[in-house]
């Protein structure tokens, strides 16, 4: 069961209820050499509305005069004044197995001052892998989600239009390395854990027979395929093998957003909580003394500071044994906010008194 909860000056809370889940192999876990490779490249996206790079990007004006020299015009770079260019940095992420004629989706993201990608069309650019191979082609119009409107006294910007996208803009050109054959290939937890790399192995072994699968550690399963399998449908019926997986008690902060998300039955052990808001307001108020008349005085300003310290009291609550949906009522009782909210339960974790796992993001 999944439900929300939004109290006064509190942070979002959600609450996630279950002892167990039933789920697939194929969500928990991934096969070895099954994994997305990253790509990136340096181009230029041309024919902006004079939203482009300034002059005083070097590099960009470097680059046009480059690849001018490469198609047979030769320029001096000091004397390019353009506005309707950008630099961007290119990157893209290649699926598993992906083979030459495949296209995938393009982020371009601009490295200088322009202001917006609006209108522009990104011209041929490589992308490298990390061993600086070029394994993609990309070209083709950004489209960009944001928009950004100038006057003279005021402007209006939303989302962000130096940051766009290409759909299958990407074409690839050289296949990714191939992973050797083999007869034993490791399955890798998403979330280790000793009993579920267990409970993956028993499943694994009940339907295949013993010494399919042997858990390495909590995250490693070695798994070896059976005779008369093919690899392909062996890892098929393998992502298809469905199981409980006993749900963990967790606690996740996201202190940006203020988010707070329990999952599971999250208890505490009896444990006060008592929040005082200390406020201390200084007040700058300096004074002018004049020197009396035809005095050979100066007239000087007198610093007079004013400082005020007020201290809030708020009630000391008891939690004890409180699950998910009673700790919530509690700190609503007394008023918490999303930043005290964070702070309650880091605290009650340091003091031993949260059964459950604590992770601040």
């Amino acid at each position: 069961m999944v439900s929300a909860y939004i109290g006064k000056g509190l942070a979002l809370l959600i609450l996630l209820f279950s002892l167990s889940y039933a789920t697939k192999i194929r969500d928990i876990a991934t096969m070895e050499g099954q994994r997305s490779n990253y790509l990136i490249g340096y181009g230029l996206v041309v024919g902006l509305k004079g939203t482009g790079d300034g002059k005083a990007t070097i590099f960009t004006v470097r680059s046009i005069a480059n690849m001018l020299n490469r198609m047979g015009i030769v320029v001096d770079p000091r004397r390019i004044t353009v506005k309707n260019v950008a630099a961007v940095v290119v990157t893209a992420k290649l699926p598993p197995y992906a083979k030459p004629g495949m296209s995938v989706d393009v982020e371009v993201a601009s490295i200088g001052d322009a202001k917006s990608l609006e209108g522009g069309t990104l011209l041929l650019t490589p992308l490298r892998g990390p061993d600086g191979e070029i394994y993609a082609l990309t070209q083709g119009q950004v489209i960009v989600s944001g928009y950004e409107v100038r006057g003279q006294a005021a402007r209006q910007v939303q989302n962000i239009p130096t940051v766009g996208r290409i759909p299958n803009g990407a074409i690839v050109e050289r296949p990714l390395p191939e992973y050797p054959e083999t007869e034993e290939i490791h399955l890798y937890l998403e979330n280790p854990s000793f009993s579920l790399a267990k409970l993956v192995q028993d499943r694994i072994n009940a339907e295949f027979g013993k010494e399919t699968a042997l858990a390495l550690d909590s995250s490693t399963i070695k798994l070896r395929v059976p005779k008369g399998l093919r690899m392909v449908d062996f890892l098929a019926r393998v992502e298809d093998i469905e199981l409980d997986v006993p749900s963990t008690a967790k606690v996740v902060i996201d202190g940006r957003s203020g988010t707070v998300l329990l999952r599971g039955e999250v208890t505490i052990n009896p444990v006060s909580v008592a929040i005082g808001t200390l406020t201390v307001t200084i007040k700058e108020a300096p004074e002018v003394v004049q020197p009396p008349p035809l005095s050979p005085g100066e007239t000087v300003v007198v610093p007079r500071t004013e400082i005020k310290v007020e201290e809030k009291e708020r009630r000391l609550v008891r939690l004890s044994g409180a699950t998910v949906s009673q700790l919530v009522e509690s700190l609503n009782r007394i008023g918490a906010t999303p930043r005290e909210i964070i702070s309650i339960l880091q605290a009650i974790k340091a003091a031993g008194a949260l059964k459950a796992k604590l992770e601040v993001l």
